[in-house]
């Protein structure tokens, strides 16, 4: 390693958190003040709470259910084409059929 280029860490640096937690732990800095640490933190205490001021949640939730529905009015509106369709088909009778029956009358 070269010479004089590393910063100097200090093993025991104090942290102090806004909420009066304080705690050591290796830096370069002797001496750190941080907003949260995990006494105060909401995920660590487990008081995290959702705010969706905008209601995108909703929202969301919202668009799946309606994308749900279409897709199952999709499905119906295909099956009643698909029965339609073999409907009209066993109606009419096939050019196979129609060639058979002008062979037959010749």
């Amino acid at each position: 390693m070269k010479a004089n280029i590393h910063p100097n860490w200090i093993a025991d640096a104090k942290i102090s958190c806004a909420c009066g937690n304080t705690f050591t732990t290796g830096s370069t800095i002797p001496e750190i003040k941080v907003e949260l640490c995990n006494a105060c933190h909401p995920f660590f205490t487990g008081t995290a709470k959702f705010v969706d001021t905008l209601g995108q949640v909703e929202r969301f939730q919202k668009k799946t259910e309606e994308s749900k529905l279409k897709i199952e009015e999709r499905k119906k509106i295909l099956e009643n084409r698909k029965s339609r369709v073999q409907d009209k088909k066993g109606d009419r009778p096939s050019l196979k059929d129609l060639l058979m029956q002008a062979r037959k009358q010749i």
